[in-house]
């Protein structure tokens, strides 16, 4: 590795300021879900709570958003569909300015009429899940018969309707082996982007579902190579050593700028953003999260300002200070555009600021 070209791409890929905004904001509408997702992080249910925030409620808290410019909004669940005023604050986000993706859930409730009002709403893309390269595979994770050709409809539908794509996979255990089969299937999808979520252990999710760090490391060494052959974006979710994984393959070629026909994410594959570091998450009933796989809430949007939860809660703020960061990722080089998972660090030992478990690289 040449260091001289890891130091200026490192330069090159910290400037944004996710001090003062974040760079997406993840925003779980209801809780509802007719699915039973053996990782759920939401451990959703098969009704609306009564807390939820209302729509009043909802364009106070965009308005307030608007503090920070205009970071993307994800409107998520849940399932999202099961709100009855989706397509009301989608165009009130619009109103706005705020560019909007949803990600529903694939069940019966997801229609082509759901998905043509998506985007008469003003939807710039729309996510959905796939953990699985066939039925069996697929609806045995997402806990429902059907889920896979659900999903597929979904993706037909998006194309119909030329709504963007986006397919999210979460890499576990149990399909692992069937990363080759994901790459063929994400391709003839024609999907813009695939973001790779490696499993969290919160929620439903168990430790023992999650794959090694060496397992992992073989995982994001393939994604790098995709990311220079596909058609299609990819990210990294929950694995922020991605980049690390990325400056090591440009760095060894020496080179500081972008491969021609790279594509990975916008460069968000390369900025830092993690876990209250870029990223902001709003619960179905107000509380606010550094994302949603980290359950620490730093506050609710009903009491606090969003703007200075994210800004000053000591809980934000020392999730951006890599100078905090204990063990092997304190030590790290690649601390200040990586830093690790802490939901992850979180999940595995109770401590956000530890070491992530997932990552093989020894400083």
């Amino acid at each position: 590795m040449h260091m001289r070209s890891m130091e200026a791409f490192q330069h090159q890929t910290m400037s944004a300021p996710f001090n003062e905004a974040p760079y997406i904001v993840l925003w779980e509408l209801t809780r509802a879900c007719a699915l039973a997702c053996r990782h759920c992080r939401a451990d959703a249910i098969r009704r609306r709570d009564s807390r939820e925030l209302s729509f009043e409620e909802c364009e106070r808290v965009l308005d307030e958003l608007a503090q920070f410019g205009r970071p993307l909004i994800v409107f998520t669940g849940g399932d999202p569909v099961w709100r009855p005023d989706l397509f009301q604050i989608i165009r009130a986000a619009r109103e706005r300015k705020f560019t909007v993706a949803v990600t529903p859930s694939a069940t019966p409730r997801t229609t082509s009429n759901i998905v043509r009002a998506l985007k008469e709403a003003g939807v710039a893309r729309l996510a959905v899940s796939l953990d699985g390269v066939d039925a069996a595979s697929h609806d045995s994770f997402r806990g429902v018969r059907g889920s896979f050709a659900w999903t597929n409809d979904i993706i037909n539908w998006a194309r119909a309707y030329q709504i963007p794509l986006q397919i999210n996979t979460t890499i576990w255990r149990g399909n692992l082996p069937l990363f080759d089969q994901f790459v063929q299937f994400i391709g003839s999808a024609n999907a813009v982007l695939w973001s790779v979520f490696f499993l969290v252990p919160t929620g439903r999710a168990q430790k023992e579902m999650q794959i090694s760090s060496s397992e992992a490391e073989t995982v994001l060494k393939k994604m790098a190579e995709v990311a220079s052959l596909s058609s299609f974006d990819i990210k990294a979710t929950a694995a922020p050593h991605f980049r690390r994984v990325l400056m090591e393959r440009m760095c060894s070629k020496d080179l500081v700028n972008l491969q021609p026909g790279m594509k990975l994410g916008a460069l968000r594959s390369y900025q830092s953003v993690n876990d209250g570091k870029g990223i902001l998450f709003i619960s179905h009933i107000g509380d606010v999260y550094p994302s949603g796989f980290l359950p620490l809430s730093a506050g609710n949007v009903k009491d606090v300002s969003i703007a200075r939860l994210y800004r000053e809660h000591p809980l934000f703020v020392a999730l951006r200070d890599p100078s905090l960061l204990k063990g092997k990722c304190g030590r790290c080089p690649y601390r200040e555009i990586c830093g690790g998972s802490r939901a992850r660090a979180f999940g595995d030992c109770g401590d956000y600021l530890a070491s992530d478990p997932l990552c093989s690289y020894a400083p």
